[in-house]
């Protein structure tokens, strides 16, 4: 009987540890898929802080040379020196100023044969200057800006604009607003080119300054 007894015993007390084991492979099969859950969302946040398009580079939308968000993008091609504008899926095309009438190079005018004077052309320059109220250091940009445009010469001719006369017009005719006698005139010449300056860039040192920053005035 005490045998019997001690038998009965032991197995009471491994029946009453089984619980226990279960108990704990339990608690630790929930750490595990706690653990893999953290492990799988860090790994999310990480890849998507390292490279936000990573997990989109299977998309179709971002195949090289394919459309994109399902639409083919817009491509626009041009060449030279351009003022662009894009809006609303339009876009329009402007010629830089001293190019939109260069066509006048090609209407077979040409320059009339006279005889620059530069200098007395600079001295009426001066006087037109002072008439308008400018100090002399508006008379020292005009002859800058203008002995890099023509040289003051009456009869300048750039066959490839056609932009003629001292303050090189874009035509030439434009000077006629100023005096019949635009093309051979150096008065008139520099009256229509101090018109022009004055009404575009305020004074000649703001049309020297333009000038030296963008090549044209």
């Amino acid at each position: 009987m005490g045998r019997h007894s001690g038998s009965q015993s032991a197995g009471s007390a491994s029946t009453s540890r089984e619980p226990n084991r279960r108990g704990v492979r339990s608690q630790a099969k929930q750490t595990a898929v706690v653990l893999f859950a953290s492990c799988a969302v860090f790994g999310l946040v990480f890849v998507n802080m390292v490279d936000p398009y990573g997990g989109a580079s299977a998309s179709s939308g971002f195949r090289a040379g394919g459309p994109l968000f399902g639409a083919d993008a817009q491509r626009m091609d041009a060449s030279g020196e351009y003022r662009v504008t894009v809006s609303n899926e339009s876009y329009s095309v402007q010629l830089k100023p001293e190019e939109q009438e260069s066509a006048a190079a090609s209407s077979g005018w040409a320059p009339p044969a006279v005889t620059p004077d530069p200098g007395s052309a600079q001295a009426y320059a001066a006087e037109a200057v002072a008439a308008r109220g400018w100090p002399g250091t508006e008379f020292d940009c005009l002859v800058a800006l203008w002995a890099k445009e023509s040289g003051w010469r009456v009869n300048a001719y750039n066959a490839n604009s056609g932009a003629y006369g001292i303050p090189q017009a874009l035509p030439g005719s434009k000077m006629a607003s100023a005096g019949a006698d635009w093309e051979t005139s150096a008065a008139t010449q520099i009256e229509w080119g101090l018109g022009y300056v004055q009404g575009r860039y305020g004074t000649p040192c703001g049309a020297w300054a333009h000038s030296q920053e963008s090549g044209w005035y």
